[in-house]
């Protein structure tokens, strides 16, 4: 299992990107939410992967910008009739909040404005998965807030910081995206932690 890869952006467009790892370059269709959130060609980054082996399709990859819009990919999927390609395509025609309040909400008419989504499947997947979304509730962890663009780069630089002042790897990822907001810097992050221990 590919869980992630770290390379250099060859190729992007719409729901698709192709990633330089070592010279190897890695076909994976993406959301346009993650489409979105990529730096520009040339620029290394961190994707989150999943990998399907079929009969069909043979071996396809999917990525991620975030491990909450991989985690509502992972739930898209055991819904009855929804593929890795519908469930790319659900992804990129509504903002992640968007997608888990409709679900949350059983918005049948709001999911099925999704580009090649029809009523039926908007259905499915309401009553599929309203049981298993909250509306912060993604990945287990519960308690942090949602983010549709997290910036990988400083969220890593954050968790490694806190694991080597000695916090346990799980706990250092939950604090950082605790104490995240959009355009927070590693040193913010890690300012804010570090504060909160202190008390």
């Amino acid at each position: 299992m590919i869980s992630f890869l770290v390379g250099t952006i060859e190729e992007k467009n719409e729901n698709l990107l192709v990633l330089d790892v070592n010279g190897v370059g890695y076909e994976m269709a993406i959301s346009n939410n993650t489409l979105a959130s990529l730096p520009m060609e040339g620029e290394t980054v961190k994707v989150l992967t999943y990998l399907q082996v079929s009969e069909n399709t043979g071996v396809c990859l999917y990525g991620f910008a975030t491990a909450e819009e991989k985690a509502m990919f992972e739930k898209l999927i055991t819904v009855s009739g929804i593929g890795p390609k519908s469930a790319i395509a659900v992804l990129s025609g509504v903002k992640l909040s968007e997608l888990m309040t409709a679900i949350a909400n059983g918005d049948t008419t709001a999911l099925s404005k999704v580009k090649g989504l029809g009523k039926k499947s908007a259905e499915r997947i309401c009553l599929e998965l309203k049981d298993k979304i909250t509306a912060v509730s993604l990945g287990g962890f519960d308690d942090l807030p949602l983010m549709e663009n997290i910036n990988e780069g400083v969220l890593n630089d954050a968790v490694q910081t806190l694991i080597n002042l000695g916090v346990n790897k799980n706990e250092a990822y939950r604090l950082a995206r605790s104490k995240m907001a959009e355009n927070s810097t590693a040193e913010e992050i890690i300012l804010k932690v570090l504060k909160e221990y202190g008390k």
